[in-house]
């Protein structure tokens, strides 16, 4: 058995947990399977924001007749777009690799891992225990119970972010934010996209209005079966491209049958946790399955913590980084800190941008919370004028007898950035629409509909 003061799961977020501990004089262990970086750097994030980029691109040319500019995309080389992002990824994953095995402290295990007892595991054969223990080994995609989906070439997020050979038609089983942002990547660079979700209203968990407005955007550009649930498939390899065809229905028996000669399932991502044996180390579950922790990101076996995807908090990479912070002070370095989100946004990086923060409208009328509206759309302003940007809006909830900033949700043009001027007043923890409105903003700066939006609050309380 080999002993070390600190174990981590998982070389993503784990990763800068490993180094920590390492620089502070600590010996670790760090067990990861895939590439050092994990889910964002080489599956997620980092290549998937870095190819929607080029859909930007793209899409820029597409829309240049509407400010009087005559052009034309001549060509897409859709191999090398995907080569030039897989080689970029992988060249900061192996720096990452290099990194950990040169360090004295950080001794790196690239092998399976499971519990065999208390905060001891077999990584590949070996026992490795810790006198402490981060589990951080993340999520994985998640594939719902379809009649022949095993005999079925489907990608996940994970192939479609590497699929050398454009599809002529992309079927997408998934309404959420990975179907949205790759089938606005696909489609932008010239592939048909078909997409079937099983809400009525594509990214579902979004405010209902911007739900509804992304929606009827998607339906502009892809064909769209919402309200439907894929029941089987059938594959057919033919000598110049394979033909897999989709069945779906929806609640009123209604059915459709989709051919494609490619399939992305996206439908969501399940923890890691099922293959870690936790149960052997004590170390309890939530009903969601994801690893169960304390305000101190601390799990029910003791000097166990989780942090990241696997504990089920958020499941956003900004989230991870900031949990990573609490576990190095807690884990490596002794203190007793209870981790807060404060300001807690998050985007979709598809085209128009997507951005909330706090509650949406349904959920404070499931909780009985009373709110007033306000709204700004960016045609109503200089810069989204501009932009030509007919659709986004800016949509605020707040308490009408204390003005505190309750949500705030963006569709439109850099969406992920004009949120973070609203998570800063709402990290506060009093933030007031009044925080927004007493800034001066500058003109015509694109902000400008992030202050409307608040002073639209104003003018109704």
């Amino acid at each position: 058995m080999e002993d070390f003061d600190i174990v981590v799961i998982g070389g993503g977020t784990g990763n800068k947990v490993a180094r920590a501990a390492a620089e502070s004089g600590r010996t670790v262990a760090l067990i990861e399977r895939g590439p050092i970086g994990g889910t964002c750097v080489n599956r997620g994030c980092n290549p998937s924001k870095t190819l929607i980029q080029h859909a930007k691109i793209a899409e820029t040319i597409k829309r240049a007749n509407e400010f009087a500019i005559s052009a034309r995309i001549e060509e897409i080389d859709f191999t090398e777009i995907i080569q030039n992002v897989v080689a970029s990824v992988d060249e900061k994953a192996a720096d990452m690799e290099r990194a950990d095995e040169a360090h004295e402290n950080i001794t790196l295990y690239r092998e399976e891992a499971r519990f065999v007892g208390e905060r001891t595991l077999d990584v590949g054969g070996n026992e490795v225990r810790g006198s402490k223990v981060i589990i951080a080994a993340g999520t994985r995609p998640f594939i719902p119970s379809i009649e022949q989906i095993d005999s079925v070439p489907y990608l996940t997020s994970r192939e479609a972010l590497r699929l050398e050979t454009q599809p002529e038609h992309l079927v997408i089983i998934g309404g959420g934010y990975i179907a949205a942002e790759l089938g606005h990547f696909y489609e932008a660079l010239g592939t048909r996209v078909t997409i079937i979700g099983s809400k009525p209203l594509l990214l579902s968990r979004e405010d209902g209005d911007v739900a509804e407005t992304f929606t009827e955007i998607a339906r502009q550009r892809h064909t769209i079966h919402t309200g439907y649930t894929a029941t089987a498939v059938e594959y057919q390899q033919q000598s110049s491209s394979d033909e897999i065809k989709i069945h779906a229905e929806n609640q009123s028996g209604e059915t459709v049958s989709i051919t494609g000669d490619a399939l992305l399932v996206a439908t969501g991502r399940r923890p890691n946790t099922d293959t870690l044996d936790l149960e052997t180390a004590g170390i309890s579950l939530t009903d969601r399955g994801f690893v169960e922790t304390d305000e101190f990101l601390e799990t029910s076996a003791e000097n166990v913590w989780a942090s990241g995807d696997i504990a089920g908090n958020y499941q956003l990479k900004h989230a991870a980084d900031h949990e990573a912070k609490y576990v190095i002070a807690n884990a490596v370095h002794g203190k007793h800190q209870s981790v807060t989100y404060p300001g807690m946004a998050h985007a979709v990086f598809t085209v128009p941008q997507i951005a909330s923060t706090g509650a949406t409208e349904e959920q404070l009328q499931d909780t009985g919370r009373e709110y007033v509206i306000g709204r700004c759309a960016f045609a109503d302003t200089v810069m989204g004028r501009a932009l030509k940007d007919h659709d986004g809006f800016v949509k605020v909830l707040a308490a009408p007898d204390t003005g505190t900033v309750l949500g705030c949700h963006i569709i439109g043009h850099e969406a992920s950035t004009l949120i973070h001027e609203v998570s800063v007043a709402v990290a506060r923890g009093t933030g007031t629409v009044e925080d927004i409105t007493d800034v001066i903003h500058v003109h015509p700066a694109l902000n400008k509909v992030v202050l409307e939006a608040f002073e639209d609050v104003a003018v109704d309380r």
